[in-house]
């Protein structure tokens, strides 16, 4: 299983627009743009979602594959995520539909879509393991603590099969920013009784605690995720201009916590 990036940018998400932003990429053209300026600000990995011509929220297997080829053509180093998510717009049988097509090599997947009532395991059970057998790599978007331990216990049952898993960690909300936040350290902690499996993390964060919740990602061991998705401000409360620069900002604070016998005498 590929490693997840050091430092992933997000930088639409499936709500936001030119209202909220206008530097927020829509098109296919401006997330190729905002992927080669996120790259030269620090970023390794990027995490797409695409829209339909009136700007809203798109699963389509074409279109995710003619965006994935011209990536891999601009930013060929970058690790590429699509995403599932419902928005609202799909079930849980259109994004299964969506990923058995385009088999992507990563995408991320949120166990309460897959899975809103334990009638749903049976086929939620067949997508996991059809994906395991096919290389898809899921990133698997837990949002609390109980979601976690959800997690765990499918794992422990052979729902998700796998001794590797990938990780995202939701810190935070867009109603209400980072104001019900629950501490990183509540994520990990169910994250113990998972014996035997090698987890990989990263979290994302909403509102303008998004860079120090990233560093304490980093001082946890995990990975980082930022961008206009979850958040537009910097530290400081300022608006960034755009995502490279929340990827610069991010990217120079994860560089300061270099360990001290790595910094140059």
């Amino acid at each position: 299983m590929r490693p997840l990036p050091r430092l992933m940018v997000a930088p639409n998400g499936a709500r936001r627009g030119k209202a909220e932003h206008p530097a927020l990429p829509i098109t296919d053209d401006e997330l190729v743009d905002t992927a080669r300026a996120c790259q030269q600000a620090g970023a390794d990995g990027i995490h797409l979602h695409i829209r339909d011509a009136a700007g809203r929220h798109l699963l389509d297997a074409g279109r995710y594959q003619a965006l994935l080829d011209r990536l891999i053509d601009q930013v060929p180093d970058m690790y590429l995520q699509v995403t599932s998510e419902t928005a609202g717009r799909y079930d849980a049988e259109e994004q299964r539909a969506m990923m058995r097509s385009l088999r992507p090599a990563q995408v991320s997947v949120g166990l309460r879509e897959m899975v809103r009532h334990p009638d749903d395991w049976p086929l939620a059970r067949d997508f996991y393991h059809w994906a395991c057998d096919n290389g898809v790599e899921i990133q698997h978007i837990l949002y609390s603590p109980d979601d976690v331990r959800g997690f765990v216990d499918a794992c422990d049952k052979g729902f998700i099969p796998g001794r590797s898993q990938l990780i995202l960690f939701v810190q935070g909300s867009y109603a209400n920013g980072s104001r019900d936040s629950i501490d990183l350290e509540d994520y990990l902690q169910p994250l113990t009784q998972a014996d035997g499996i090698d987890i990989d993390w990263m979290a994302c964060a909403f509102g303008a605690a998004e860079t120090d919740s990233l560093v304490r990602a980093a001082q946890l061991g995990g990975n980082a995720r930022v961008g206009f998705e979850n958040s537009l401000w910097n530290k400081d409360g300022t608006m960034a201009a755009d995502n490279a620069e929340r990827v610069r900002e991010v990217d120079a604070a994860l560089r300061a916590l270099a360990p001290a016998d790595q910094t140059p005498n």
